[in-house]
């Protein structure tokens, strides 16, 4: 190493000339002085390299590019427009940034509170809640997002019962929408929003609560992944892969006799997509390019970790909106 293969370090001053015993002092420590010095020089040095080895080596785990990002919104639902649980993508969309939400009732400072969480199965109940910031106030801005204010996702844990469904806020800023499991079992409800403080901050936010339907659980297997299923008489397709940690286009072309079926523009875009992560429920929710892909909806995509996900696309045809599950493997 150049520190230690170079010249020692300049020698201290000598003691007096007119005193020999200074002088014979000097001279026995000169010699343990300057190894003293090189071995600091040597340590040093080892220091240094070992600093700069360090820093080399994060430097080089660093991607040298941002991942590719093409996808016109991602949701997660506002203004600006963003993924549920995403990042931004271009002309708008949001792309899934790698992450599950809503598995919690608190997030980022805002907290979820159900006026009740037993609901019976069967009929449908009134299903209230509030939203709450940091300092225990009720939330009463909200940025329309998707044209709605709020998105409330509901299905059971065996991710059966999949609803998409928009509650109604009260002055006081109390939500509700008459809600019905229609099954016995533990449920879960996804609130996706973005919150708007009294400065005008915007905080996308996915909040989750489980509700309890009693009654004998009998959970459903699920479904083996297939890349086509039939809804209403539509035949839905699946085109692209999805893998962990990579954003990939995903898209489903919706036909009718072998035909394209004419889609309709719902909440502001030509489909939604729901994307539930079956080991803890962990949510993505995502909306599609802003124009069809070869007659197909166009999603951006990259699930959190490798595992088996359940999506569920929305769409609309002739005014009547659809939901086409699929069971993704994700690698």
């Amino acid at each position: 190493m150049a520190t230690a293969s170079g010249p020692g370090p300049t020698e201290p001053p000598s003691a007096d000339p007119g005193s020999a015993a200074p002088a014979a002092a000097a001279a026995a420590r000169a010699p343990a002085d300057r190894a003293a010095l090189r071995m600091a020089g040597i340590v040093g040095g080892l220091i240094v390299a070992l600093l700069g080895g360090f820093g080399l080596g994060r430097a080089a785990t660093q991607p040298a590019t941002a991942p590719p990002v093409g996808a016109s919104h991602v949701d997660v639902p506002g203004a600006p427009q963003h993924g549920h649980g995403g990042t931004a993508g271009v002309n708008g969309e949001s792309v899934v940034g790698g992450v599950a939400n809503g598995l919690a009732a608190v997030a980022v400072g805002y907290r979820i509170v159900p006026g009740a969480t037993v609901l019976p199965p069967g009929a449908a109940r009134p299903f209230t809640f509030r939203i709450l910031d940091a300092a225990g106030a009720t939330v009463t801005r909200f940025i329309d997002n998707h044209e709605r204010k709020l998105h409330l996702i509901v299905l059971r844990r065996d991710v059966t019962g999949f609803q998409h469904l928009h509650p109604v806020m009260a002055p006081d800023g109390t939500w509700s929408i008459p809600l019905r499991l229609p099954a016995p079992g533990i449920w879960h409800a996804y609130a996706d929003f973005i919150a708007a403080d009294a400065a005008g901050r915007q905080t996308p936010v996915t909040l989750g609560v489980d509700l309890t339907a009693p009654g004998a659980y009998a959970p459903a297997p699920l479904p083996a992944p297939a890349a086509a299923v039939a809804v209403g008489g539509y035949r839905v397709a699946l085109e692209g892969s999805a893998r962990a940690g990579a954003i990939q286009p995903v898209r489903f072309r919706v036909t009718r006799g072998g035909d394209p079926a004419p889609l309709d523009r719902y909440l502001g875009a030509y489909g939604h997509l729901v994307v539930i992560r079956t080991s803890d429920l962990g949510y993505v929710h995502v909306h599609a390019d802003v124009t069809m892909a070869a007659d197909a909806v166009q999603f951006w995509l990259s699930p959190p970790s490798p595992g088996t996900y359940r999506a569920f696309l929305d769409f609309s045809t002739g005014g009547a909106v659809r939901t086409a599950p699929f069971t993704l493997n994700v690698t």
